[in-house]
């Protein structure tokens, strides 16, 4: 079998890693940056830590990037886009300021619109290269080609993917979520827990994949309680940075699962957050793909679990690790209800369509997922 990894050209690591950034600017020999970023991170005072670094650099700052954008969004967004003169895109945010960066250095100039690629993503070709900083720990859309957007008019999500949308320079710098909400700690980690868990059981995992979701899970597992618990404790935020990039180059290289597909209609027509929405999906949906994974899940244990280890068969370990993931769900206190955001029983066979017309995810999952399956999996939740 024959795999292949694609990366950005240079990824830096380690607080005040920022500080790489004009040095990036002089090597690209970028004469226009545009910010990207969006309200939350310009007013918390973090965009000001990228901002000092530009000092006598020329730059436009465009921050009015909403949370879960739209295809329309997007598109709004490339269109000042091109009104700006702009020979480097730098992102500083989450994943929806990442996706929507991403989509506008392919979009900048280009003879086809988003709608085009919603329909065809391989017409996609770089247009202006990026320097990525996420500001959570647990996207991965800094290594990712991927970017994700909302159909409105279909209330569900789709992703869109193309190489051309790899990152050229990602920084990763735990001082951008020293002061990170713990609730979104938990949401963006438990999204980067379920990246690496899901691209380690694909069907498209290679060894490559493999690799960094494994020691991606290492790191998460053993970090993100930490880091929710303790704001101040920069090691283990270090680690979920690193863990959530790993499971961002474990997409790239094989891709996420039934959790994600399943998780996506609750994004677009409840407005869930895209990592709450993972992390109630992701132990059900790992406990109905046990009996297709188990060995798989049972190497996870050997490989993450610290200490004594008590578990002996490969049913014993997989089940420690399902049990794992709602440990930590609960540990994170994230709602494991559809009912805590009002969703009605009544929508369940909405939600089992619009779940099952995600066949890009479904498709990677090594156990079929038929609509019966789906509903049962949502009825667990409801």
């Amino acid at each position: 079998m024959i795999c292949s990894l694609k990366l950005p050209v240079c990824t830096h690591l380690g607080e005040g890693s920022v500080k790489t950034v004009p040095e990036i600017i002089r090597r690209e020999n970028a004469k226009k940056v545009v910010v990207f970023t969006d309200k939350g991170v310009r007013q918390s005072g973090v965009c000001d830590v990228l901002l000092r670094e530009l000092n006598g650099i020329s730059y436009e700052v465009l921050d009015d990037i909403p949370r879960e954008p739209s295809y329309l969004d997007v598109e709004k967004i490339a269109r000042q886009l091109e009104d700006m003169a702009c020979d480097l895109i730098v992102a500083i945010g989450g994943g929806s300021v990442m996706d929507t960066a991403k989509l506008c250095s392919i979009l900048k100039g280009a003879p086809y619109t988003i709608r085009d690629l919603l329909q065809n993503s391989a017409q996609g070709r770089k247009q202006v290269k990026t320097v990525f900083l996420p500001t959570t720990c647990g996207t991965g859309s800094e290594a990712t080609c991927n970017a994700i957007v909302a159909i409105p008019e279909e209330s569900v999500k789709k992703g869109i993917v193309n190489d051309a949308m790899i990152p050229d320079y990602a920084v990763l710098d735990p001082l951008t979520i020293r002061r990170l909400p713990k609730a979104i700690v938990a949401a963006t980690g438990v999204d980067a827990l379920a990246h690496v868990v899901e691209c380690y059981t694909s069907l498209k995992a290679t060894e490559f994949s493999n690799m960094f979701a494994l020691t991606g899970a290492k790191l998460i597992f053993e970090n993100l309680v930490r880091a929710y618990e303790n704001p101040e404790d920069m090691e283990a935020k270090t680690a979920m940075m690193l863990g959530a990039f790993y499971g961002g180059v474990a997409i790239t290289a094989s891709g996420t699962t039934a959790v994600h597909a399943l998780s996506y209609p609750l994004g677009g027509k409840y407005h869930i957050a895209h990592g709450v929405s993972n992390a109630m999906l992701l132990a059900p949906v790992m406990r109905f793909n046990e009996p297709a994974c188990r060995a798989l899940l049972a190497q996870a244990y050997d490989t993450c679990v610290h200490g004594e280890k008590t578990c002996e068969t490969q049913a014993e370990k997989s089940s420690y690790i399902i049990a794992w993931l709602e440990k930590i769900v609960k540990d994170l206190d994230i709602p494991t209800s559809l009912s805590v955001f009002s969703v009605p029983a009544e929508d369940l066979e909405s939600l089992v369509e619009a779940g099952l017309s995600v066949k890009r995810l479904l498709n990677n999952n090594m156990r079929e997922v038929t609509a019966d399956d789906a509903r049962e999996i949502y009825r667990s939740i409801l």
